[in-house]
């Protein structure tokens, strides 16, 4: 074999998590094993655990990433200019729900895979939960409280979960997106 394609055949971490989240999104976390993504990637277990020690850190590291891109998300749209704060809380909470629709399956990792072994998780999704709530205080005139910011949170959940399993595109809802964003903020200004 020549260098190159050695090179070309490594397995990489990346390699490992493209594969990984499709099994992942296909199966769901349970039924998906570390020998199972080995053989799709024609490779021995073995060789995945060199670079991840679990199933469950594997999955940790997809939802690592992930919880990254819905803060950059979330940042950008902090760092536009707006006319209102107001204006800027409804962004970020559309934003949200952008992300969730643009990213499904991500989402659904992120937020709706409940497995005992997989309550790591809720670290990221608490250091994410608190970029989301920093931002509605800062954005929300009577700075919000823990309740009120919590509430907002789950309204958007339900709003996004109602339905994220269906075929709609963000496009579809969004009329409905904003109509239940203006209704949920009201109360925050």
């Amino acid at each position: 074999m020549t260098a190159r394609k050695a090179v070309d055949n490594e397995l990489t971490k990346d390699t490992i998590m493209k594969a990984a989240r499709t099994l992942f999104q296909e199966q769901g976390y349970r039924k998906v094993s570390m020998r199972q993504i080995a053989n799709v990637l024609g490779y021995s277990h073995g060789s995945i655990y060199y670079h991840f020690k679990n199933k469950a850190e594997l999955f940790y590291a997809l939802v690592d990433q992930d919880f990254a891109m819905l803060d950059g998300f979330l940042k950008e749209a902090m760092n536009q200019s707006y006319e209102t704060s107001y204006e800027q809380l409804q962004t970020v909470c559309m934003c949200f729900i952008h992300f969730s629709f643009t990213y499904k399956s991500h989402y659904e990792m992120m937020f709706l895979i409940q497995e005992v072994e997989l309550e790591g998780i809720k670290n990221a999704a608490n250091e994410s939960y608190n970029h989301f709530a920093k931002a509605v205080w800062e954005l929300s005139p009577k700075h919000a409280n823990v309740h009120s910011v919590f509430s907002l949170f789950l309204s958007l959940q339900g709003f996004i979960t109602h339905y994220l399993k269906s075929d709609v595109t963000y496009n579809d809802i969004e009329t409905f997106a904003k109509a239940h964003v203006a209704f949920i903020t009201r109360g925050l200004v």
